[in-house]
């Protein structure tokens, strides 16, 4: 009764200039699942509306603000929403941390998928899963004020279904009990953080692992639990060549990169090839 009245209260502050959608926007990305397809996502670090609206005209499916690793805070982030919206890519984010008021933060903001590092157990995945729905389901608060401009003004019925959540599996904890955090009820998928993984089986921190190294092996085995649970498993690639490696096994959201790796390698190729000419026209010169 009390979900009931706060969603009617919010449609009625929200729907007085008939400005907003109606119906709330779907999850692309949650069709591409259904259809058996992988998601294209990328990454982005850099706390820039202009750099994620650039990114988000490139045909990513989806974008991921990094709000753990990139040097992003809330009022950049929310920016960075709004930038993704001039287009139909869908937005993401990874929080720093399994923390409900930085989730419930981001999804108020207008996000439509949730990636969580750091998640060990069942008890950690319960924790994520029920912070990013509202109860029953789970205990996310009712205040999604961007969420219902950018979502439609019936957010409050539909976001537990349509919101993406998915645990990140990189430590020694978590590979040992992935069946107990693959079958958390509302838990869409996982994602492998490779660098963390290789960290948590005693290896050098990497990407991109060749067949036959551990860190590949416990990837594959990771993606063979993700399976049997019958959930949707991503990873973060440095290069579209392994990507599509991945996307073969059977992973169907696969990251490729960062828009920071992107403007580096762009310059350092652009400026490299110009050092590489300059010496022999100086010596022609000459």
């Amino acid at each position: 009764m009390e979900k009931s009245f706060a969603i009617l209260l919010w449609r009625c502050l929200y729907n007085s200039n008939n400005n907003y959608n109606l119906v709330m926007r779907k999850n692309k990305i949650k069709k591409i699942f259904k259809e058996g397809k992988a998601a294209i996502n990328g990454w982005l670090q850099i706390p820039s509306s202009f750099s994620a609206e650039v990114m988000a005209h490139q045909g990513w499916d989806s974008l991921t603000i990094d709000m753990q690793h990139g040097v992003i805070d809330y009022p950049n982030a929310l920016q960075m929403l709004q930038a993704i919206s001039t287009t139909d890519v869908v937005p993401f984010a990874r929080v720093n941390w399994n923390e409900p008021g930085q989730i419930m933060k981001i999804l108020d903001a207008g996000c439509y998928g949730v990636i969580c590092p750091m998640v060990s157990n069942r008890n950690e995945a319960e924790k994520f899963v029920q912070a990013c729905m509202y109860p029953p389901k789970g205990y996310r608060s009712m205040g999604p004020i961007r969420g219902l401009i950018y979502g439609g003004s019936d957010y409050g019925d539909h976001a537990n279904d349509e919101i993406i959540k998915l645990a990140m599996i990189e430590t020694k904890e978590a590979i040992g009990k992935l069946d107990e955090i693959m079958s958390t009820p509302g838990l869409d998928g996982i994602y492998i953080g490779p660098a963390d993984l290789s960290l948590a089986i005693g290896q050098k921190p990497s990407f991109d692992n060749p067949e036959g190294t551990p860190a590949y092996e416990k990837i594959k085995n990771i993606l063979d639990h993700a399976k049997k649970n019958n959930i949707a498993a991503g990873i973060h690639n440095t290069t579209p060549e392994y990507a599509k490696k991945m996307i073969e096994l059977g992973f169907k959201f696969v990251t490729i990169g960062n828009d920071q790796r992107y403007m580096s390698d762009g310059a350092r190729a652009a400026v490299s090839k110009l050092k590489n000419i300059e010496p022999s026209k100086k010596s022609k010169s000459y």
